[in-house]
């Protein structure tokens, strides 16, 4: 590696020819920021800004293991740095790595396109969002996958994620130095305080402000301190300077080592089994669920010796995506089958496909297979009802007197309930198609669809109807984007449709096919789900098609206006 290989030189320029195309954006960013104007700076200790840049690692997802050696992007040419701390993650200093100085030449890439603003200072403020859109950009992210030699399918399949490390180039004692927000912070307690001493509006402020989680990740904590102050070593290594690319598959976002998966502003059911002893109307067993800071009581909970009952609450999920800790406890002879349960709450929106354009083209498509996730369309579950067997027994007082008293005790029945689920899907021609009929139309134009369900139970207070429906696409490979559909009908018989789409003209309820598909079947496909229950959650898998016979431009006619 030269200061740019000849590779990144011809691949930059094979970019920037490119960067005149529509790009869309192909991952999700876990990103934000904070910051605030700078100090003075001598002739010793200053930094210029813009004067910056941002290191990218591959991440496995599942074990946390880097997969690339990282590679630092950056506007600038830095060509006169003299010291920096080699090529080293956030990742390998939390796991031991110590901080080494450099003596190689500092290596760096001018990406094609160039990098946004990324730490805020007197002169101007980043932008955290065009921060996001840049490196979950698709054409961004293909050029991170060239540059670092990994394969692009396999970054993006939902593995893999991006790590992100704000860079910053000042001059230090005189000497030009590159280092990230970590390396700051390590570099600052080796020389006990005497960075932060000069430096510290940019090396424990703005550097390490520039980027951090919203949401906990790859083992790192959302970051909830200030965003205006200075940051503590500590804080510093441990909670900042980094952000991430993270990649979604098909299915709606499922995390293992979670007992529950939600999704925001949704009621759902959460339930445990209590068993231990005997529970009766003479020793009663409450269970207390805190949730969010709200204590839900599950009073008067009866099962026989040796059996058990499931208690749960229903409750509503909150409006942005986060990990929630529900605890549980047990009043009475019982115990709970846990004490506390790990709710993750995810946010389905903001995947919409990119508009369609009239000369988009996909030469190498392949019709795929519909996928299928986990359906579940019934679910049965009881309810102990303890009544008392009346025993009479005479007490004689050996006198020709005496009582009868009763030596009865508590049977239970067991009240069983159940829930069952039915739905249909319906996709057909927009209205406004001039020259569809029937169910087949020319490819270019849109569809509406309409999701219909049906929730029948017994126990109307323990279940909720279908709430959630999300439908994916053939010309994505089910995969990537998908409509987040609107419930248009509430309650038990609930109704979804696509939300209004933008880029319709007449504002209608309709999603626009490409203009390239090939004739034949066109089968989109719905996850139907949060129909919870205290056996978990009902959901079915949905399709439908129309039938594609040739596209638009056909409907188009050019001709010489007659004299």
């Amino acid at each position: 590696m030269k200061r740019i290989l000849s590779i990144f030189m011809v691949l930059t320029l094979l970019l920037t020819a490119l960067l005149p195309l529509t790009a869309y954006a192909e991952g999700e960013g876990n990103i934000d920021h904070g910051g605030g104007g700078m100090g003075s700076g001598t002739d010793e200790n200053f930094w210029n800004p813009g004067d910056e840049g941002v290191r990218v690692t591959v991440v496995r997802a599942g074990d946390h293991a880097l997969v690339t050696t990282p590679v630092d992007f950056t506007n600038q040419s830095p060509d006169n740095i003299q010291a920096h701390f080699g090529k080293v993650s956030k990742i390998s200093y939390t796991n031991g790595f110590s901080l080494t100085p450099g003596t190689q030449q500092y290596t760096y890439v001018n990406p094609g396109q160039a990098i946004p603003r990324i730490i805020t200072s007197g002169s101007g403020n980043a932008n955290i969002e065009v921060i996001k859109s840049y490196f979950t950009d698709e054409l961004v992210i293909r050029y991170i996958a060239d540059i670092t030699g990994f394969n692009y399918d396999t970054l993006i399949n939902g593995d893999y994620k991006i790590l992100l490390e704000p860079v910053v180039y000042m001059t230090f004692q005189g000497v030009r130095i590159a280092l990230t927000a970590t390396e700051a912070a390590l570099y600052d307690q080796q020389l006990d305080g005497g960075l932060r001493g000069v430096m510290v509006s940019l090396s424990h402020k703005n550097l390490p402000l520039a980027m951090f989680l919203e949401t906990p990740d790859l083992g790192y904590p959302a970051w909830s301190g200030s965003r205006t102050s200075a940051a503590s070593n500590t804080d510093i290594i441990s909670s900042l300077g980094l952000g991430i690319v993270r990649f979604s598959e098909a299915e709606p976002p499922q995390v293992s080592g979670y007992d529950y998966t939600y999704r925001v502003n949704t009621q759902v059911i959460t339930s445990v089994t209590v068993s231990g002893g005997q529970a009766d109307p003479d020793h009663p067993v409450t269970v207390r669920f805190t949730i969010g800071g709200q204590t839900y009581m599950v009073n008067n909970v009866y099962y026989p010796e040796g059996d058990s009952q499931l208690a749960w609450v229903r409750w509503t999920t909150p409006a942005t995506p986060q990990t929630m800790t529900i605890n549980v406890s047990v009043a009475g002879r019982g115990r709970a089958s846990q004490g506390t349960i790990t709710a993750n709450i995810v946010d389905l929106s903001g995947h919409d496909p990119p508009n369609p354009v009239a000369d988009d083209r996909n030469d190498a498509y392949s019709k795929p297979g519909v996928p299928s996730n986990a359906q579940k369309t019934s679910a049965t579950w009881g309810v102990w009802r303890p009544w008392w067997q009346e025993y009479w027994v005479w007490h004689s007082t050996g006198d020709g007197s005496g009582c009868w008293c009763d030596h009865g005790w508590w049977e239970f029945d067991w009240n069983s309930y159940s829930a069952s689920l039915l739905a249909s899907m319906s996709v057909k021609p927009d209205d406004k198609d001039p020259t569809a009929a029937g169910k087949t139309m020319k490819s270019g134009y849109g569809i509406n669809q309409t999701v219909a369900a049906q929730v029948s139970t017994s126990q109307s207070s323990a279940v909720t109807g279908a709430q959630t429906a999300v439908t994916y696409f053939p010309e994505f490979q089910y995969q990537s984007y998908w409509r987040l559909l609107d419930r248009t009908g509430g309650g038990y018989s609930a109704k979804f449709e696509f939300a209004p789409n933008q880029y319709s003209t007449y504002n209608r309820r309709t999603y626009f096919t490409p203009i390239w598909l090939p004739d034949g079947s066109y089968t989109p496909y719905t996850y139907l789900m949060d129909c919870w229950t205290p056996q978990g959650m009902l959901s079915m898998n949905l399709t439908d098609s129309v039938t594609i016979s040739g596209n638009l431009w056909s409907d188009w006619h050019i001709a010489p206006v007659k004299p």
